[in-house]
């Protein structure tokens, strides 16, 4: 493993220390101590992704309870054995990557898996099944300050259209699986080692669902 990403799984730990001590902890000096920790924690992250300190302080800002992992849903959609559909992310260059997103509250992870492929395709789906369920530390990811966990979910094709562009991508399309190895990938949402597990589901549906 990258020591970077030692070093950032310790910053992140750090973080998450503070924050729950600041939580649960009520003394002057306790809270003292635990400002620092979390001060700290956000210098190394900034070192280590290369982010603004006052920009990660924004970020962990609204975080004022027990911290605990965010969750990416993906959605994978198979035509036949060897295509997956994929989009382009306008965020990331226009690089390519599985539908997808943060988890919204107030959805399940298969109501997210569907909205995020209507609102990046075009395309109406049924959720089917979990896929994997991992965590992006152990997979080949650029650094960044959040803990995720990243959930792929199985849906079907029920209606609709693929969409040449939206508000988050700019093209969306069946790749077939010799294409992937050269596609310019959005790293920081999907792996080429996770695209080569998901076609596995495609060639064989019935596979148990993985998890880190």
């Amino acid at each position: 493993m990258d020591p970077k990403l030692d070093w950032l799984g310790i910053a992140q730990r750090l973080q998450a220390l503070a924050q729950t001590g600041l939580v649960y902890e009520s003394g002057s000096y306790a809270q003292e101590r635990y400002h620092e920790i979390h001060d700290l924690s956000l210098q190394m992250m900034a070192m280590l992704t290369g982010e603004p300190v006052a920009q990660l302080n924004a970020l962990f800002a609204g975080e004022t309870n027990y911290p605990t992992p965010k969750v990416d849903v993906r959605s994978v959609l198979f035509r036949g054995t060897d295509e997956v559909l994929m989009v382009q992310e306008k965020m990331d260059g226009n690089r390519w990557t599985l539908p997808g997103g943060w988890a919204d509250i107030g959805y399940t992870p298969f109501e997210v898996a569907v909205k995020e492929a209507w609102k990046e395709t075009g395309l109406e789906t049924e959720a089917v099944r979990l896929l994997a369920l991992l965590d992006k530390k152990r997979h080949a990811h650029p650094p960044q300050p959040w803990y995720v966990y990243k959930a792929f979910v199985l849906c079907r094709e029920v209606g609709g259209s693929l969409q040449a562009n939206t508000s988050e991508t700019s093209a969306a399309r069946w790749v077939h699986q010799s294409e992937l190895d050269s596609l310019e990938l959005s790293t920081d949402r999907t792996t080429l080692a996770q695209l080569h597990t998901m076609m596995e589901f495609a060639r064989n549906p019935d596979l148990p669902a993985l998890c880190d």
